[in-house]
């Protein structure tokens, strides 16, 4: 599964590459993210529902990711705060009840890679950049080939219209400027 912009496939690129539609499996994937709370820790929390379709093409160069988020499925492990999240301080859930990714560049070794697309977030749209380590392709008990990946990317959420906050008492804010979202991928090779 392995993507490069620049390369033909050759046995060079990675002995595993299939060219084909993958789909998720979502019983073993995840998206997480993470932001900094009160300036001394990390809040953290997942998204349950998502979707995403990678095509690798004869030419890694036109391979293409895309993937979508259910923002309502937001879930940091507090209702009251997933609850916030879906309001207008933040996600916007009733005018953009999704997160948004398409890619526009692959880079990178067999093994550790660069992905450059668009990242769509209540309506605005900014360039983002995952770098990510490819796990490995392997044929299940069912038949099925299967691959893995990592990615992780960091956004600023201002960019994106997200710049709810509250001053603290003793100075600083509430929550942290960046935010670092992390992809565990699993995927299956379509018939």
């Amino acid at each position: 599964m392995y993507l490069h912009g620049s390369m033909t496939i050759t046995t060079d690129i990675h002995p595993q590459y299939t060219v084909g539609t993958w789909k998720l499996d979502p019983t073993h994937s995840e998206v997480s993210f993470s932001v900094k709370h009160l300036m001394i820790s990390k809040v953290r929390g997942t998204f349950e529902t998502f979707d995403v379709t990678i095509v690798t093409a004869e030419n890694p160069a036109d391979s293409t990711i895309d993937a979508t988020i259910d923002v309502a499925s937001v879930n940091t492990g507090v209702e009251a705060r997933d609850q916030h999240l879906r309001t207008s301080d933040f996600f916007l859930v009733e005018e953009h009840p999704e997160m948004v990714f398409h890619s526009t560049e692959f880079t990178g070794t067999p093994d550790n890679f660069t992905v450059t697309g668009d990242l769509t977030l209540r309506g605005v749209t900014k360039p983002v950049v995952l770098t990510g380590e490819f796990g490995g392709l392997i044929v299940d008990g069912y038949g099925q080939t299967r691959a893995g990946a990592t990615a992780t990317t960091k956004i600023n959420r201002h960019d994106f219209g997200v710049s709810w906050n509250n001053a603290l008492e003793g100075g600083g804010v509430t929550l942290g400027d960046d935010v670092t979202i992390n992809l565990d991928l699993q995927v299956v090779l379509q018939p």
